[in-house]
């Protein structure tokens, strides 16, 4: 196993720990019901047992300290160790973290914690293969709002965890216009100038074109951004040379493993994909028993 070199420390991304339990108690209470009864059942109230948090493949770790937060939220008396800090490139079989404690409550917090740790996981794993593939283009890999509801800040920790950069997290962060404003509006220059006279002097305008004729009308009326809509490569080389460095120029739509690198390549200074959080298959993480009692 080996950490990302020159890592930083992306705990500050994650929402506040007190907007972490809320969501912590919410989600117990979705999977618990009235009550674990399978456990209560089975498992004696002084049971004391020991687990490991482990991969069934290679990974990029992100949430193991979420999961054992979880833990330790709905069984307060347990002991939790984090072997593997979120960044960390682990290989199948390696060994993320240990619990230990009281068995019923451990038992029936697992399903809550490892569905977290599976999701970021899964997102920071996927975001770490796209990001291998744009470096050296000059390009920046960016994620999108493309993320399930209640997940949104979560996802996005996870996607920089993979080497990514957030987009826009809500829609009060920036303007982007899409094609629907501009079909309201009439044209892209009568919705730039709406968006000119009304929008905060240091907030980006972003603009999305589907065609070079709108790439030229955005660049004229003075965008920040253009967005490239589902262009192919050379396209996409085509309207960076009609910007001309007028403006910052993103690629999105359609962005895959396959055609990553050659739309990285065309000269565009951003790449969003939101396949990353939206389709990143979760990873496969166990807790394996190692001592009961």
């Amino acid at each position: 196993m080996a950490a990302r070199p020159n890592d930083l420390d992306m705990r500050a991304l994650l929402p506040p720990r007190a907007e972490r339990e809320r969501m912590y108690a919410d989600w117990l209470a979705e999977d618990i019901g009235r009550g674990d009864i399978t456990t209560d059942f089975l498992i004696p109230a002084d049971a004391e047992a020991r687990f490991t948090m482990n991969t069934r493949h290679d990974i990029v770790v992100c949430g193991v300290d979420l999961a054992l937060e979880i833990m330790r939220f709905h069984e307060p008396d347990c002991r939790t160790e984090a072997l593997t800090p979120d960044g960390t490139r682990a290989e199948a079989g390696a060994t993320l973290a240990r619990v230990e404690g009281p068995a019923r409550g451990m038992l029936t917090a697992e399903r809550t914690a490892l569905n977290l740790f599976q999701l970021l996981t899964g997102i920071a794993t996927r975001t770490a293969e796209y990001a291998r593939l744009v470096e050296g283009t000059g390009a920046t890999l960016i994620d999108t709002r493309k993320t399930i509801p209640g997940y949104r800040a979560l996802s996005k920790y996870a996607s920089c965890v993979g080497g990514a950069r957030n987009h826009r997290i809500r829609l009060d962060d920036g303007l982007l216009v899409k094609d629907n404003h501009i079909a309201v509006c009439g044209s892209i220059a009568a919705a730039m100038a709406r968006a000119r006279a009304l929008t905060p002097s240091l907030t980006k305008i972003e603009v999305e074109c589907d065609t070079l004729d709108q790439v030229r009308e955005a660049a004229d009326a003075r965008a920040d951004v253009i967005l490239l809509d589902n262009m192919d490569a050379a396209t996409m080389r085509e309207a960076v040379g009609i910007v001309a460095g007028r403006c910052e120029v993103e690629a999105s739509g359609g962005i895959t493993l396959e055609t990553i690198r050659e739309k990285a390549e065309s000269g565009v200074d951003y790449i969003s994909v939101g396949r990353m959080t939206q389709s990143a298959p979760a990873a496969d993480i166990g807790l394996d028993v190692t001592i009961s009692a």
